[in-house]
């Protein structure tokens, strides 16, 4: 059975490929073609790793973890530049932070 992390981060990457303007929605964030491109970039990411762990049988441990701590960081780095995207880069270092933690 896949680890409760690697289900969620399986879930996330899915729904951001196949519904982003409904994700971006539900997140309260702008949804215009940049993001939902965004998005699927994003969810194509998560859904890669998780299908990775399942195939492995366990997580990428500290791997997975580095990946998703350089992940926050630049997301947190690229919001002190754009505004516009400010409250999405947040989100996603938030999620990013959590996947990092939890690996």
């Amino acid at each position: 059975m896949a680890a409760p992390v690697t289900a969620v981060r399986l879930a996330y990457g899915g729904a951001l490929l196949a519904a982003p303007a409904r994700v971006l929605s539900a997140a309260g964030l702008r949804d215009d073609r940049h993001a939902r491109a965004f998005a699927r970039l994003l969810g194509a990411r998560h859904g890669a790793e998780a299908l990775l762990a399942l195939a492995g049988g366990r997580s990428l441990g500290k791997v997975g973890a580095a990946v998703d701590t350089v992940h926050a960081a630049t997301a947190l780095a690229w919001a002190a530049y754009d505004r516009g995207h400010r409250r999405a880069l947040l989100l996603n270092s938030l999620a990013a932070g959590a996947f990092a933690l939890s690996g």
